[in-house]
């Protein structure tokens, strides 16, 4: 079976497989992100008591950084089985880990309870999180690009993207609930633990859903295209890191350098700010958590607006914009916030959120667009993971250490800048992929067979 025999899916079913990747990569990124904002507030409280405020803030992040470091493992596992077995089994998976590892956090004792062994613990489980998550977000946007149009690929796939958001939005919203409801004493006792133990419901809807939707018709179409090849020629394909590595090198540079300033200035506008707020401009913790609030409701609304731009003018303009609007934004953004009050901070997350969302809208559609069908889960998931262990597992950690040497926020400005740079550079050596068709991209590559795969495949 040749994969451009593929149909496109009713309308109807394209609505049910974006509704099950956005509801499955919201409960992971919930997950995700309310680590990251627990670390902020209470983790250095309750797992590393006994240090300076902000020397245990750091401690706290660096568990926070270690989750990233187990993205790029998460990538290349699930990678190569969702390029093997299909992308629908292991999004299965995926949720599963993330969802039982933050569970077992909210039950985790503290170091008051069992000493040096919490944050141990704590760190184990996070290394859970982020290796599941590192196979979450290759499959999620895959099952959504592979089964739409290339006409609207940018639009569709971009919903899945907005599952970060949404995710920030669930776990600050339940935090800062928590937080008005609850006096500092409960909440650093025992509130805390509400939002990971919710976590567990929140898996059983997700796999409910996830379940019900069917497997890429384009991933099917390109296995039984292996399959018949294998019988006929009795050659054997490559593992899918081999392929990547020998014929998609070029786009997985890319694709990492395409995700530094928008994973940098992510986690430094939604995770450092908390710190920094509280900190350096001493507003209350409900005050930075309602900013980042509102903020990441107004993300939600314009990823998917973004990534009906990038079907129009192209992935490469709308992702520029937000790179270069990203770096322009840094010093206005912290001017904002030095003003003290909560009407400047909101304007400032806001609309650096609103520029991070040019990048990270059209990210999912222009990421795989660039591989070929085989191996696009492992490209797509290490192009993206592999840059996350030097851009956002560090982004809140750095950042706090240059506020705690410089007790200024022009370093941390700097770095988000040199981010932006690197981005611009990476995505002006990319071709825009905007268009191609992805059931015209043959399975993996093979010694000879180069030229069966269109000119825009072989050369993106």
């Amino acid at each position: 079976m040749a994969a451009s025999a593929t149909a496109p899916p009713a309308p109807s079913s394209l609505k049910r497989i974006v509704a099950a990747s956005l509801i499955g990569t919201t409960i992971e990124w919930y997950d995700f992100f309310l680590y990251g904002s627990a670390a902020a507030l209470v983790f250095n409280k309750l797992f590393f008591p006994g240090s300076d405020p902000l020397v245990g803030t750091l401690l706290s992040f660096l568990t926070y950084a270690v989750g990233f470091a187990a993205r790029p493992i998460g990538a290349l596992v699930f990678g190569h089985y969702g390029d093997r077995l299909g992308r629908k089994k292991l999004l299965v998976l995926s949720l599963l880990l993330m969802g039982g590892a933050t569970f077992a956090i909210g039950l985790l004792p503290t170091h008051a309870t069992i000493g040096s062994a919490a944050p141990v613990l704590l760190t184990m489980l996070r290394l859970v999180q982020g290796f599941a998550l590192g196979g979450e977000w290759g499959g999620a946007v895959l099952l959504v690009s592979e089964h739409g149009d290339a006409k609207r690929r940018g639009f569709w796939a971009s919903w899945p993207q907005t599952g970060a958001p949404a995710g920030q939005l669930l776990a600050t919203g339940v935090l800062s609930a928590l937080t008005a409801l609850l006096s500092d004493a409960a909440f650093i006792s025992w509130g805390w633990r509400i939002p990971f133990l919710l976590s567990g419901v929140l898996v059983i809807v997700g796999l409910w859903i996830r379940l019900s939707v069917d497997e890429s018709p384009v991933f099917k179409a390109a296995l039984a295209q292996a399959e018949e090849r294998k019988a006929a020629s009795g050659q054997v394909e490559k593992m899918p890191l081999v392929a990547v590595l020998r014929h998609h090198w070029r786009d997985v540079l890319v694709a990492m350098g395409a995700r530094m300033a928008e994973n940098i200035s992510y986690y430094v506008i939604t995770a450092f700010i908390l710190v920094y707020a509280t900190t350096a401009v001493e507003l209350s913790k409900q005050t930075a958590l309602n900013a980042v609030l509102i903020a990441s409701a107004v993300h939600f609304a314009v990823i998917p607006a973004w990534g009906a731009l990038s079907d129009r003018i192209g992935r490469r303009p709308v992702y520029l914009i937000g790179a270069i609007g990203v770096g322009a934004w840094m010093f206005p953004f912290f001017a904002l916030i030095d003003r003290g009050n909560f009407g400047s901070l909101l304007l400032a997350v806001t609309v650096g959120l609103v520029l991070h969302g040019a990048m990270y809208a059209p990210q999912a559609a222009f990421f795989s667009e660039m591989f070929a069908t085989r191996v696009r889960y492992s490209g797509a998931s290490i192009g993206a993971q592999f840059s996350s262990v030097a851009a956002g597992a560090p982004a809140p950690l750095i950042a706090t250490a240059l506020l705690a040497d410089y007790n200024s926020s022009t370093p941390i400005a700097l770095y988000v800048i040199a981010a932006a740079l690197v981005t611009v550079v990476a995505i002006g050596c990319a071709r825009e992929t905007r268009q191609r068709d992805l059931t015209a991209i043959e399975a993996e590559p093979v010694d000879g067979a180069a030229a069966a795969q269109p000119a825009d495949a072989r050369t993106a």
